[in-house]
């Protein structure tokens, strides 16, 4: 476990990232964590006294990452842009994020499984995670239509939200 204190930031112009709240993970702590990567991977432990698993650091060249901070992990811990924060991370090589049933059934359903399975495991997470986070079942079942239309047209997550976006732009 790699213990470190600094200071949560704020992206104000950063392309996707613009408006993200995150802390930065330098090189020499990201190489104690997880030797030799210049991809993402997951980290968990403790912000300040808030256990975590399963959250991803994000590569930012030259060997840094960034541990994106969503606005209810913020609220759990109690701060903000510019506070103070203890971090004791380690990698969290348990992490593993399951297919939801009716994703899966509708996926070989339409024969778009294979394409699902291709994209990143970061990738596949996004679309898991924006699927499962929907608070009704109509909203559920929108995303999974949409997650296979983005597959049967070979769109990643970012360029499907992009797609969606500008169709109800038109």
């Amino acid at each position: 476990m790699i213990s470190f204190e600094t200071i949560i930031c704020r992206f104000e112009e950063k392309g996707e990232k613009t408006g993200w709240t995150y802390v930065d993970i330098p090189a020499d702590i990201a190489q104690q964590l997880k030797a030799d990567t210049r991809t993402g991977f997951r980290v968990k432990g403790c912000l300040d006294a808030v256990q975590i698993a399963g959250l991803a650091l994000l590569p930012m060249g030259e060997g840094a990452f960034i541990l994106p901070l969503k606005a209810s992990l913020r609220k759990k811990i109690g701060k903000g842009e510019g506070a103070l924060l203890h971090l004791d991370l380690e990698e969290d090589k348990n992490f593993n994020i399951v297919i939801p049933d009716d994703l899966a059934l509708c996926l070989e359903a339409e024969t778009v499984a294979e394409q699902f399975d291709q994209l990143p495991k970061s990738h596949r997470n996004y679309f898991i995670n924006w699927i499962n986070g929907a608070k009704t079942i109509e909203t559920r079942t929108k995303r999974i239509a949409m997650t296979v239309n983005a597959m049967s047209k070979g769109l990643n997550y970012g360029e499907m939200m992009r797609y969606e976006k500008a169709k109800r732009t038109i």
